[in-house]
């Protein structure tokens, strides 16, 4: 039995469809690769980042929370994995004993830097190439497809990864 014919409206809403779906699809599929290549999730690797980059002396669960975007209980879950897998060390500071900071061990360093770039950050590279106008149009698009989708309530942190990547840290 032939498929009725699509109206030109419906066609329009496929396509669109379609469209997220690839968005999902390759950031579905960048994390799995990350994660096959590294054995690490893609938060586990902007945590690594942030510990790499933050300035020495200030690194604590606070701070990298703040620099990727995530809760801290988050971060601290991340963190405790990084440790037992031997890619960080967390010290107390010697000028605040209370004070726990965070480091990259010779391996984390070494791991972190065999790693390709994640997807957001080729992303945002993309973007900032782009015209402000043309900045400002894609970002007033995809505002209006999460009102469409009518996900605005959902917390989202600024990271391409799948929900489970972030809640299972």
């Amino acid at each position: 039995m032939a498929e009725p014919p699509r109206s030109a409206e419906d066609e329009l809403g496929y396509r669109a469809l379609r469209s997220i779906r690839r968005i999902i699809r390759q950031v579905s599929t960048h994390s799995r690769a990350l994660s096959q290549q590294s054995g690490l999730t893609v938060p586990q690797l902007l945590c690594m980042r942030a510990i790499a980059d933050l300035p020495a002396g200030s690194v604590t669960v606070a701070a990298v929370a703040e620099t990727v975007d995530l809760s801290r209980s988050t971060v601290s879950t991340i963190a405790e994995r990084l440790v037992r897998a031997g890619l960080v060390d967390r010290v107390r500071s010697e000028r605040d004993r209370r004070r726990v900071e965070l480091s990259l061990t010779e391996e984390g360093a070494r791991r972190l830097e065999a790693m390709p770039r994640p997807l957001q950050d080729r992303f945002l590279a993309r973007l900032a190439a782009l015209d402000a106008a043309e900045q400002e149009r894609v970002l007033s698009t995809l505002e209006q497809v999460v009102g469409l989708m009518e996900a605005e309530a959902l917390d989202a942190a600024p990271m391409l990864a799948p929900g489970s990547d972030v809640d299972g840290a």
